[in-house]
């Protein structure tokens, strides 16, 4: 995911009134407009933040459903589930 300039304004002012057009900010809002250091700051922090918790979106998506590991579980056993999830885990690593 690419994080804009809207979604940094979004996150810095949720509440507030603002038109981004061609990169253009026009503010209307009383409360305090970020300023463009802000804006760039937040857009970074933004895609940090999602960058550092991609591991945790791919394990989500490739573990099995929690029926299959239970069904894993009570035909394999204790071993052969935590088998299966070691081998998301080291797919995806922190």
């Amino acid at each position: 995911m690419i994080y804009t300039k809207g979604d940094a304004i979004q996150s810095l002012k949720p509440n507030a009134q603002w038109v981004l057009n061609d990169g253009v900010l026009t503010w209307l809002d009383r409360v305090q407009q970020p300023t463009e250091a802000e804006i760039d700051a937040e857009v970074k922090r933004l895609q940090d933040q999602y960058t550092a918790n991609e591991y945790s979106r791919n394990r989500a998506n490739e573990y099995p459903s929690v029926v299959d590991q239970l069904d894993l579980i009570y035909h394999s056993g204790i071993d052969a589930w935590k088998a299966k999830i070691k081998e998301t885990k080291d797919k995806y690593p922190k």
